[in-house]
């Protein structure tokens, strides 16, 4: 097992990465609880597949269990189920010293994580991410939210986790898409901060996505070390936190232009992100057209979706999309930070991009489809 400490003062905490976590659930979280009881609030997907390990483990312990499954997918992540969750954590009395653990991917990590943020003004979590995004991405830095109608993660809280465990043993049950969107936040570390884990995925990559479980160690743990080190210098996004946002001012636009649907999964958004996000900043001057080529060459090589060609259905026009970017949470005085790139493992954050530049962009990358 991996350790990589997230360092935030007194809001310290690890994450765990190895095989076989869930099943040792119990022996890890117990030293966190004042009294043997957590509640567990997964989606029906997750339950259905894992849930009984869990429930087991936590039984080896001696730790009584109440659990809630949420419908799977997207739309979850909104006031709907987020009131539900709220509603149910209320009915089971959780008090302040006790542990709420998020059982799944993203969706539930951020949306249980805002559910812990909010009741009795904060209770602490537990992320035990089920899928790669969540693992390397959404269960590490305490951002946590809902959807809303004007967009992804508009209402939400920093409320840090007490520990993580990712158990990589659990990826060998994801279905392929589900592996390679996640896959999409893993190459954005090596893009904005890490060209010699970029150049390790190039030669890894493939391995990794038959299920290699050295290569999934590995990824996941050097990911999550790169989110811990920005986090634990930039914990609320002053500054250097933004980077780990390449690709994302496309992508939730795309996502919002997609109804947050299975059209367009978040990390298949991430990847097309980042490769237009290079592309603008070789149309800017900022790096050789071989970096964008170099990008988009990894992802097709993994199988990875990487144009707007790629996403099935009618998307709206490129004065639409820069009206959706609009809504992005990354608008400052009214103007959109890009994270642009001089190279892999080079981004930056930038705030005077053109617009006639990115409606070009889109213009072409439209045309292509």
């Amino acid at each position: 097992m991996n350790r990589v400490a997230v360092d935030l003062g007194e809001r310290s905490y690890e994450v765990r990465i190895g095989a076989g976590l869930i099943d040792r659930a119990g022996a890890e979280i117990a030293p966190l609880l004042a009294r043997r009881r957590v509640v567990v609030v997964t989606d029906a997907t997750v339950a259905k597949a894992h849930l009984a390990r869990l429930e087991a483990a936590f039984a080896v312990e001696g730790i009584a269990v109440a659990s809630l499954a949420l419908p799977p997918g997207e739309g979850t992540k909104g006031w709907p189920e987020f009131s539900r969750t709220v509603e149910w954590l209320l009915e089971q009395k959780v008090e302040r010293r006790d542990v709420v653990v998020a059982f799944g991917g993203g969706v539930i990590g951020d949306l249980v994580g805002f559910a812990a943020a909010v009741l009795r003004r904060g209770v602490r979590f537990v992320q035990l991410p089920t899928t790669l995004l969540a693992q390397v991405d959404s269960s590490v830095g305490g951002k946590t939210g809902i959807n809303t109608a004007q967009g992804k993660n508009l209402v939400g809280a920093f409320h840090q986790p007490s520990l993580v465990l990712a158990d990589i043993a659990v990826l060998d049950s994801l279905p392929a898409r589900d592996f390679l969107s996640g896959y999409g936040e893993v190459v954005k570390y090596g893009l904005l901060g890490d060209a010699a884990f970029f150049d390790w995925l190039e030669v890894n990559g493939p391995a990794m996505r038959a299920g290699d479980r050295d290569a999934r160690l590995h990824a996941v743990t050097r990911s999550v070390e790169m989110k811990a080190g920005i986090v634990s210098r930039d914990e609320t996004e002053e500054g250097e936190r933004a980077l780990l946002n390449l690709g994302h001012t496309f992508c939730h636009a795309l996502e919002k232009a997609t109804g947050y649907s299975d059209r367009l999964l978040h990390g298949e958004g991430v990847a097309i992100g980042c490769a237009l996000a290079f592309e603008l900043s070789s149309r800017l001057g900022l790096c050789s057209q071989e970096e964008p080529s170099r990008v988009r060459a990894h992802l097709k090589a993994m199988g990875m979706r990487v144009d707007l060609a790629d996403i099935p259905g009618d998307l709206p026009g490129a004065e639409a999309l820069l009206a959706l970017m609009g809504q992005d949470k990354k608008v400052i005085d009214g103007r959109l930070r890009f994270i642009l790139a001089r190279g892999i493992g080079s981004a930056f954050v930038a705030e005077d991009v053109p617009m006639d530049a990115v409606r070009g962009l889109l213009a072409d990358a439209l045309a292509g489809r």
